[in-house]
């Protein structure tokens, strides 16, 4: 299932290729070898180099997930979209795995101007981008898309870059919903999450969501987390479907329920002087690459989810369960206060949430 889910995936970001190619109307390259690494070659263009004048540039760009997570793939088709819409005038090199360092060291990077960009989940500099994280916010693809894409959002992104010496180009998905498993006990109620001891990222709005569930939170690095499950440090934890499938949580956690707890955004932060320094049409391209680069992402996380999701389901020992209408309702109603919880530590307003229940809506 997994080779013929990336053999779709290619087939896609080749469909996406021959498009930009035909409206870029620049020639074309070969892409990039999907290796973590992607060097800056010298590209010969077969057509008009129609932005001769306009010199070249290099963007590298990093992040922290392996080359067969939505992210890197998404940056690919950016990466190729970029350079033929530029007719290689601003060819990207893309850093994977974190090799250039953690995610607050690519931040701290892209802030100095050491690399051009980083993409991933930098609250402790952006904290009010955790709005968008406000628990059970959204149920659908199609809310999740409208918040993303709101005026509210452009806001938010604005500020962040103001703050960090930065420009968002994009806001996207980070890696799906988030669901509960543990290793206690089917969980249909929040009564049944009350005492559990579940993990948290370290993220303030995550340990909020899942205290008001009546849950014990312990803080533990990802990295940690399959021990820590095992060795029962912590009896369950919250991630999206593919985490749990990928890093195999479901070998200590048999039981999983689908909450679509929380969606946590993907910022793609770029250097503010070296975006800047771009002629106004290479910037142009960027923000509309990223912005297909975003919608491409978000496609690929739905499809990789639902195909973890279900092939966990048909696992022996394990179980998926999906609650009620009713037992969703007291979900919503127990995390009630988290939302004043926000508004009260200042990620957002009350007229900015009044604002984001109305664009969910």
């Amino acid at each position: 299932m997994k080779v013929k889910r990336y053999l779709a995936l290619a087939l896609a970001a080749a469909l996406c290729l021959a498009s930009c190619l035909a409206l870029a109307g620049c020639g074309k390259k070969g892409p990039s070898d999907g290796s973590g690494e992607s060097e800056p070659t010298a590209i010969n263009w077969e057509g008009e180099d129609r932005y001769a004048t306009l010199g070249r540039y290099v963007m590298e760009v990093a992040h922290v997930q392996s080359e067969d997570n939505p992210r890197h793939i998404s940056l690919l088709q950016f990466k190729q979209d970029v350079e033929n819409a530029t007719c290689g005038h601003v060819q990207v090199v893309i850093q994977a795995n974190g090799e250039l360092g953690t995610e607050d060291e690519l931040f701290q990077k892209t802030m100095a101007g050491s690399i051009q960009g980083m993409r991933g989940g930098l609250f402790p500099y952006t904290p009010r981008l955790m709005m968008f994280t406000l628990p059970f916010l959204t149920q659908t693809r199609a809310q999740i898309t409208a918040l993303f894409d709101s005026d509210l959002a452009q806001q938010v992104c604005q500020e962040a870059g103001e703050q960090t010496g930065t420009v968002v180009l994009s806001l996207c998905d980070a890696g799906g919903y988030r669901q509960i498993s543990n290793s206690v006990r089917p969980v249909h109620t929040p009564e049944d999450v009350r005492g559990l001891r579940l993990r948290t990222n370290g993220m303030s709005s995550s340990a909020m969501t899942l205290e008001a569930l009546g849950a014990e939170t312990v803080s533990i690095p990802y990295a940690n987390l399959y021990t820590a499950l095992a060795s029962g440090v912590a009896d369950g934890q919250d991630n999206p479907w593919i985490n749990s499938k990928e890093q195999k949580f479901y070998e200590v956690q048999p039981y999983f329920t689908e909450l679509n707890l929380q969606v946590h955004p993907d910022a793609f932060f770029v250097n503010a002087d070296w975006f800047n320094s771009l002629p106004q049409e290479f910037q142009d391209i960027l923000r509309r690459c990223a912005a297909d680069m975003a919608d491409y992402n978000d496609e690929i996380i739905e499809a990789t989810n639902q195909a973890a999701k279900e092939e966990m389901a048909a696992m022996d020992g394990v179980e998926v369960y999906t609650p009620t209408d009713d037992e969703m309702a007291a979900f919503r109603a127990a995390v009630e206060p988290v939302y004043q919880e926000y508004v009260a530590q200042g990620i957002c307003t009350a007229e900015e949430l009044e604002q984001i229940l109305e664009i969910v809506k």
